[in-house]
Formats: C-alpha cells, sequence, structure tokens
C-alpha cells in the first residue's frame, strides 16, 4: 500500500500490529491542557506504542507523553496522523480517533450542549 492510499483510508490496519489514522482537529481551543491529559491517559491504557505527527512535520511524537503533547501546541485545524504499533494498536487507534472527533469529550464534563 503506497503512503497515498493509506492517507486516504481512515484507519489502515497491517499484519504486524502496526494501525495509523489520521484527524482534523476540531476542538475549539486544540489540545491545552486537559484535553492533552485525556489524550495522553486513554493512548497509556492500551499495551502498544502510540505516536502522533502534527501536519506533515515528519517529526512522530510520543502520544503517552504529557510534556510531548503540550509542547507540541496543536491547534485547532492541526492534522494530526496518530499511528500505534502493537497489541491492540488497532483498538487505540480507533479510540483516539473517537476521543478528537468527539472533542475529547469537554462539553458534556462541563454540562454544555453541543
Amino acid at each position: 500500500m503506497d503512503n497515498r492510499s493509506r492517507r486516504d483510508t481512515p484507519e489502515a490496519v497491517d499484519t504486524h500490529g502496526y494501525c495509523q489514522a489520521e484527524i482534523e482537529v476540531t476542538h475549539g481551543f486544540g489540545l491545552h491542557a486537559r484535553p492533552s491529559v485525556i489524550f495522553t491517559r486513554l493512548a497509556k491504557s492500551f499495551p502498544c506504542t502510540v505516536e502522533i505527527e502534527v501536519n506533515d512535520s515528519h517529526v512522530w511524537l510520543n502520544g503517552k507523553s504529557i510534556v510531548k503533547i503540550m509542547g507540541a501546541r496543536i491547534r485547532t485545524g492541526s492534522m494530526l496522523k496518530i499511528r500505534a504499533r502493537g497489541l491492540r494498536a488497532a483498538e487505540a487507534i480507533h479510540a483516539l480517533k473517537a476521543l478528537v472527533e468527539r472533542d475529547f469529550d469537554e462539553e458534556k464534563k462541563h454540562g454544555r450542549s453541543a
């Protein structure tokens, strides 16, 4: 599978426990402190490696590191590539992608309706 066809698929999985997805950050403030903690906490709950790349920077950051995620200063409109390798990699990608799509569940936690 070439890079173009992998990018066009929402979640690409291979037989070696590797999975990748791409998603736009739509949260109003991007990944500030609270969403970064929520993201890394969820990433840490899986026994695989989790890495992110922001805006095709070609720099992959540890998705389980709050320091790396907050340090990336991920803003609204940023494109994230999330990749995981190892046990339960596809499940991790699915859960993390869904979390970003739900804007980190912040609306529910603060009693606001969408």
